[in-house]
């Protein structure tokens, strides 16, 4: 039998350098089982196994009561514990559960010579299918191409081998074949021919890509003082330190009446007067006296204690609390509670929101020292592109990319610089390129370079600066073209509307927020019940435009806008969101769960 070893895997040849094999198939077909009896006979065989189980529901290895669930409870994120005979670790991850290649590092690979995967089936990697007809239940190789052979209790009609689930020892015997042919396969890198793609950065995954334009731009220097009111969407480039005590005075928490604490038990308290927030009473209370006060009033000297209103009852210039259970100092505000004369408010790199702004504003400060607006010059190239408001003719496009990457920088409170549309003459374009890099902080451009692309705009680059072109695996967005010109980072953006969008969230966004001053920003991800079946291709993240709600049941769910070609601009503004589906899924079936990017506040 001819084993099809998937030695072309990426999860295999890069990451595991082992041979790796799933068990696929529904609940109720045996999969544990059959692992169980399996285990022996391969172990029996000299082979190492590693296994990672996959549970759907919530699952717990420790005991109640033992010591590492006690430390564990008592709010160790990671518990490692050990003995002579073994060692395991548990690692919390209450906010999202851990990606699938994440753990198969996990596992000592010097140790092993093969790892088996129970569950995980909407993952892409290489799989046996088990079914039992009696469970009910469709096929799933029809629709999953990394399924490399069936053990059933039926036969069907498939160029795919087929064994009988029954039969352990044929399965055992097909599990050896497989490891064995995958190490006949695996050569030394040393010894594998050198191609394109190994040799250039082609093909970065999404986190890759961010990583290195990370860290290959800086946050700019200059700064100015701002008023409060023109603050929104700076970012702070020093800290705030509040300049009094918040609150300034002891105040009332509640319309009440004040007194001593020492009074308590007292049958009636003389009523001196009223105050009201902004008034005082200036006096110090004396035994027996109280004030009706306001929320907000300044406590007066001697009172320490408030009763509220509706525990009193006053006649004429006395008051009573006879039902009322008081305790000293309650409903009085301490001078400094909140923040303290010279205690930290805000970090450099907060940037400034109506919170932050109310925040300021209440400390009685009237300026913030912020960082200056980024400059992003911006321009769009090709004879074919041609501006808005002109006669079109059969050859041109109108500019659509540009005034998107407008209201992209805008949203993000940068100051644009634009360029026009530049014509395809080299000479203009590389003055073009000279006097962004001159008047901007970023340039940026979309179309025109992509690998292969016959534009002009890549010779200027090539002679001006020190430029990538990447193809990305993602989509929609592939070709991403990064690097500076005259120490100016360059962003150049694919061509298709939707894919500038994406690229633009995904690449352009994390860079303008670093190059602002603000510190570790992360993009909004949550998670959300996949309302149709969705698919991508294993190996690259497929980003999709979505539109998630709240159900009956108070469940965030989401569906795609409908087709989904990157030329369509429309789906961007039908859509509330970007649906995430990782390089190591290549199916979402109704009802899981899959990650969305929240778009409001966004574009």
């Amino acid at each position: 039998m001819t084993i099809p070893v998937r030695q072309t895997n990426d999860r295999q040849t890069s990451a595991l350098k082992l041979p790796l094999l799933g068990f696929a198939a529904y609940s109720g077909t045996g999969k544990t089982t059959l692992l169980e009896a399996l285990l022996p006979k391969l172990t029996a065989a000299g082979l190492r196994v590693g296994v990672l189980k996959h549970a759907h529901h919530h699952f717990d290895v420790d005991k109640p009561g033992k010591d590492s669930y006690r430390l564990r409870k008592a709010g160790a994120s990671q518990m490692l514990i050990a003995s002579r005979n073994r060692h395991a670790l548990m690692t919390e991850t209450p906010d999202a559960e851990a990606e699938f290649d994440y753990l198969l590092t996990r596992f000592d690979h010097q140790q092993l010579d093969l790892i088996l995967v129970e569950g995980c089936k909407n993952i892409a990697f290489p799989k046996i299918e088990l079914r039992r007809a009696a469970v009910g239940k469709p096929w799933l190789y029809p629709n999953d191409s990394n399924i490399i052979a069936v053990a059933a209790d039926e036969k069907i009609e498939s160029e795919l081998p087929q064994l009988n689930i029954n039969d352990l020892q044929a399965i055992s015997q097909f599990v050896l074949d497989y490891a064995h042919e995958f190490h006949a396969a695996s050569k030394p890198a040393s010894s594998q021919p050198a191609s394109c793609d190994t040799l250039s950065p082609a093909f970065l995954s999404v986190t890759e890509g961010v990583e290195k334009i990370l860290s290959a731009v800086h946050p700019i220097s200059d700064t100015e003082m701002l008023a409060v009111e023109a603050s929104y969407g700076r970012v702070l480039s020093d800290a705030i330190e509040s300049p009094i005590n918040v609150p300034a005075y002891r105040n009332s928490a509640m319309d009440g009446y004040a007194i001593r604490s020492e009074d308590v038990g007292l049958e009636q308290f003389e009523v001196m007067c009223e105050v009201l927030a902004g008034h005082g009473y200036p006096q110090p209370l004396q035994a027996g006296q109280a004030v009706k006060i306001m929320t907000g009033a300044p406590v007066p000297a001697g009172a320490d204690t408030v009763i509220m209103r509706e525990q009193a009852k006053q006649d004429g210039q006395f008051v009573a609390f006879a039902d009322a259970v008081i305790k000293a100092g309650q409903n009085v505000r301490q001078a400094g509670e909140d923040l303290a004369q010279g205690q930290s408010v805000f970090l450099p790199g907060q940037r400034i929101q109506s919170a932050e702004m109310g925040m300021i504003a209440s400390l009685g400060m009237t300026t913030v020292p912020v960082y200056r607006r980024l400059k992003v010059a911006l321009f769009s190239t090709g004879d074919e592109v041609q501006a808005p408001g002109t006669e079109t003719n059969g050859h041109s496009i109108y500019d659509s990319n540009r005034y998107t990457l407008m209201g992209l920088l805008q949203q993000l409170n940068c100051e644009v610089i634009d360029f026009g549309i530049i014509e395809d003459d080299e000479i203009l374009m590389m003055d073009t390129l000279v006097q962004a890099a001159q008047s901007a902080d970023i340039i940026m451009t979309s179309g025109g370079v992509s690998v292969g692309d016959a534009d002009f705009i890549k010779s200027a680059l090539e002679k001006l600066g020190r430029i990538d072109f990447w193809r990305i695996n993602m989509r929609p967005g592939r070709p991403l073209a990064f690097g500076e010109v005259d120490n100016t980072p360059f962003f150049g953006l694919p061509g298709n509307p939707v894919a500038v969008m994406v690229s633009f969230i995904n690449f352009v966004e994390p860079a303008v927020r670093k190059m602002q001053g603000e510190h570790d920003w992360q993009p909004l991800k949550v998670q959300a019940l996949a309302s149709e079946d969705l698919r991508s291709r294993q190996g690259r993240t497929e980003f999709s435009r979505g539109i998630y709600h709240v159900n009956h049941q108070g469940q965030l769910v989401v569906q795609t806008t409908g087709k989904q070609g990157s030329g369509i601009l429309r789906s961007m503004s039908e859509a509330n969101c970007l649906i995430e589906i990782g390089p190591a899924i290549d199916t979402v079936k109704v009802g899981e769960s899959v990650t969305i990017i929240p778009l409001q506040g966004r574009i």
